[in-house]
């Protein structure tokens, strides 16, 4: 059975849909990446509803959710008690989490609160560290061809990061660490307008590489070991959220294992969908056992 509807959360309406409400497996609570991105592009891991329900929804401010104008909205504590708000109104008692990129932000902010019933969660390409992503963007851009490198430093310095030539120098970026497909998925082209940028640049910045927003100095590595339910964390070979930062968080939390997708970047899901599902399900069924 599906459903889809809304939520009343701290700030307005949150839109959500149900996969497979009626089965009997523990619920897993998608949350998707941004922060103001959308569930759009995570329609793929509806797939792992065979056995329980699977619960996406868009973070108030983007997607189909309510997007308000009141710019104190957008800080972590708040989407934290959203997450708590979705639970309760859905009588999700028990739930596995499912964090993608800032969403494992969101995840671990989250657990740390010592939520009842949660089963587990999964960090798929985690960012857990606004200060170490950091440092792995600047060590990725070096990849880059020395023109593009010139170009997004030139921008960030002079704020123009809203240039044709700085998202061309993104553009460069994302086909190497974000998604390698080529050509890039129309499907994914066609959610772009479910984005709400605002809320982006209040708490990251003007783009992957500098943090200027509010999450500047998020960094919860020391409180990792706090997460005492089953963890897995994930990424692509290629990915933004990189092998070496990934397996340093799985080291610090205290049941935990690591899984790279080897062909993809930042969308294993995308870009590996076969291979993501097989071991999410996989970690997912053995948690339940």
């Amino acid at each position: 059975m599906y459903e889809q509807g809304y939520v009343n959360v701290n700030g307005g309406k949150v839109w959500y849909e149900i996969h497979n409400k009626d089965a009997s497996g523990t619920p897993v609570i998608v949350l998707h990446g941004g922060p103001g991105s959308s569930s759009y592009s995570l329609q793929g891991l509806k797939e792992l509803s065979k056995d329980r329900p699977v619960i996406l929804y868009d973070q108030l401010g983007c997607g189909r959710s309510d997007r308000p104008e009141d710019e104190s909205l957008w800080r972590i504590n708040r989407f934290v008690e959203e997450l708590a708000q979705i639970r309760e109104a859905l009588n999700l008692d028990e739930a596995h989490i499912l964090g993608h990129s800032w969403g494992t932000t969101l995840a671990a902010a989250y657990a740390l609160t010592q939520p009842a019933g949660i089963k587990s969660v999964i960090f798929s390409s985690p960012c857990l560290s606004a200060p170490l992503w950091e440092q792995d963007q600047k060590r990725n851009i070096e990849k880059l061809p020395l023109k593009i490198q010139e170009t997004i430093k030139r921008c960030e310095e002079n704020g123009t990061t809203d240039s044709e030539e700085f998202k061309e120098a993104i553009g460069e970026f994302n086909k190497r660490f974000v998604c390698r497909l080529d050509p890039y998925p129309q499907w994914l082209k066609e959610g772009a307008h479910f984005k709400n940028p605002e809320v982006y640049q209040i708490m990251w910045g003007p783009s992957e590489f500098s943090v200027m927003g509010n999450l500047k100095t998020f960094d919860c590595t020391s409180q990792l070991k706090e997460i005492t339910c089953p963890t897995i964390f994930t990424c692509g070979r290629f990915d933004e959220a990189t092998p070496a930062s990934t397996e340093y968080f799985s080291s610090l939390a205290s049941n935990s294992s690591f899984h790279v997708f080897e062909n993809s970047a930042h969308l294993p899901y995308v870009e590996e969908p076969e291979e993501y599902l097989e071991v999410i399900y996989e970690f997912l069924k053995s948690v339940d056992q």
